[in-house]
């Protein structure tokens, strides 16, 4: 099984388009210690000729040109994507289906609940339902991802719930989301039948049941969208913390770093990382501390095999 990082960063990518920080400022100087990174997804694969997308962001036909085992190879109009596997509502993880609209047949794998956010905006039947297909998934079940064509893939999913909010679009105006565990945030586990990656891009807490199924993992791709929880209000980016948004932090006694430790797990790579974290710069204090806790981050490009 091969997992392509297409893209590592939260919402708004590195640098973020209006962003004049000096994090930001480096990375759009072509700083080497200050790599920009598009926004969070995965393409995976078992057998090197079907590719699955773990969400479809923003910056998808970018991500696409810039990753040769995702272009055309035969006839005037064709893919290796097979589908997309999505774990929530947010924009940064279903914009980028928009980018796919150019009726070539692959499936979209989600729970009923995301897919109904699909429905509900008819903007997504761009994706022609005659050639698009939306599976519904239901979370605690493996199912397996299959070609357009219907023969197997050599992988399988399992979605399961995690702690997190609605997408920001779908918050009523004035009141704070509450944190829920259901159809609305999952994590992905995807297995080729003896190696098994997850991918949990967002996740507002660490549960005992979390805990239990992430120990001993070989490889998880986790949330890493801040370093502190007052991170954005520290440095002026914004008034919501970590927690107001969904989102654990790197650090802290309830952080992912600490939460993470004694699970037992192969590899831990960061996803999902605003702008505003400093483990982006490769010199900063914070990326030493969490690469000392074992920890690595992912770019754009990063290519992992289990």
């Amino acid at each position: 099984m091969r997992a392509v990082v297409l893209g590592a960063a939260a919402g708004g990518g590195f640098p973020q388009w209006n962003s004049n920080a000096a994090a930001c400022r480096r990375a759009r100087a072509g700083d080497p210690a200050a790599r920009a990174r598009t926004q969070a997804s995965l393409a995976v694969t078992a057998d090197g000729e079907r590719w699955f997308l773990l969400n479809a962001a923003p910056d998808l036909r970018r991500q696409i040109e810039v990753t040769p085992v995702l272009h055309p190879r035969e006839g005037l109009r064709s893919s290796p994507i097979a589908g997309v596997v999505l774990t929530g509502g947010d924009v940064d993880a279903i914009a980028g289906l928009l980018t796919l609209r150019e009726r070539q047949p692959f499936t979209i794998y989600a729970t009923a609940c995301v897919l109904g956010v699909l429905d509900a905006n008819s903007i997504f039947e761009v994706l022609a339902r005659d050639v698009v297909t939306r599976q519904p998934v239901p979370l605690g079940r493996e199912t397996p991802l299959l070609a357009p064509d219907g023969t197997p893939s050599g992988l399988a999913i399992e979605l399961f719930a995690v702690p997190g909010k609605v997408p920001l679009y779908l918050e009523t105006p004035g009141a704070v989301p509450p944190i829920v565990e259901g159809e609305e945030i999952v994590g992905v586990a995807l297995s080729d039948g003896t190696k098994r990656l997850f991918f949990i891009p967002g996740c507002a807490a660490m549960t005992t049941r979390l805990a239990r199924r992430l120990r001993g993992a070989e490889l998880v791709f986790f949330d890493a969208t801040l370093f502190t929880d007052d991170e954005m209000i520290r440095s002026g980016a914004g008034e919501k913390t970590g927690r107001r948004m969904g989102h654990m932090s790197n650090a802290g006694a309830d952080g992912s770093i600490a939460a993470l430790a004694p699970l037992e797990i192969g590899r831990k790579i960061c996803i999902h990382i605003n702008n505003t974290n400093p483990i982006l710069l490769d010199d900063s204090p914070e990326r030493a501390a969490l690469e000392a806790a074992g920890w690595e981050v992912a770019y754009d490009g990063m290519d992992v095999t289990l």
